[in-house]
């Protein structure tokens, strides 16, 4: 399950919905200006109250609200069962990473801590580890294939943190003696900027990640390469 295409259609499904009442209520209220401006002789109607009206207003708005809650939870439902079914009791234990099967979902554990990130390849020859200290411009870079599912495991080492990448529309919080299981797929090689989206003390505005997307025959050159590094690789 792909949480970037979830976010995407309820994100979208909810905009539409948002725009089309703004719309109704423009429209509404511009003609009630039209319309019903003062004119001479034009007396105002006294009339307080219009309860067929008005339940209308409440069935229609509870409505509107009862379906976007449901569907809401119901996508999200989604997303968590997904996760469930492949979510490990603790961080993913290893087997063959950028060698094994291409439709093999690639595992990688992320730890956030005050103030960076760590990103576990078990899968890797050693386990290999990313991580930095996030100061002096330093941050760590989570290297993935394109093409491939993701499988991220996320955790924290201290207190609640997010891990975000705004511009891929991906975001997971991230909680002490608690994994989060979630799945992405780029399809395209880049860089994006990843951050802390969780207030988390001091150095929470300098606790940035960077998310590398390559080809896999260069993911498998860097696993190889970094592999026996394990705990201070960079890309």
């Amino acid at each position: 399950m792909n949480q970037r295409h979830i976010f995407g259609t309820v994100f979208w499904l909810e905009s539409a919905i948002a725009g089309g009442v703004f719309v109704v209520i423009a429209i509404i209220l511009l003609v009630s200006l039209v319309r019903r401006r003062a004119r001479v002789g034009l007396v105002a109607s006294q009339r307080q109250d219009n309860r067929k009206l008005e339940i209308s207003y409440a069935v229609v708005l509870a409505a509107f609200a009862a379906f976007l809650v449901s569907y809401t939870a119901w996508q999200n439902h989604r997303e968590t069962g997904a996760n469930a079914s492949t979510a490990p009791a603790g961080h993913a234990s290893s087997s063959a990473q950028g060698s094994g099967a291409p439709s093999k979902p690639v595992t990688v554990n992320v730890t956030a801590f005050q103030w960076c990130w760590q990103f576990g390849y078990p899968q890797a020859p050693g386990s290999l580890k990313v991580s930095d200290n996030c100061q002096g411009g330093k941050v760590p870079t989570l290297v993935v294939p394109t093409g491939r599912e993701i499988r991220i495991h996320l955790t924290s080492k201290d207190v609640i943190h997010s891990m975000w990448v705004p511009a891929l529309r991906y975001k997971m919080d991230a909680f002490p003696d608690h994994v989060n299981s979630f799945t992405i797929k780029i399809d395209k090689a880049g860089r994006w900027v990843g951050r802390c989206a969780e207030f988390c003390g001091e150095r929470h505005s300098k606790m940035h990640f960077w998310l590398k997307a390559v080809p896999p025959d260069e993911y498998k050159h860097w696993v190889q390469q970094h592999a026996a590094h394990a705990g201070g690789a960079q890309a």
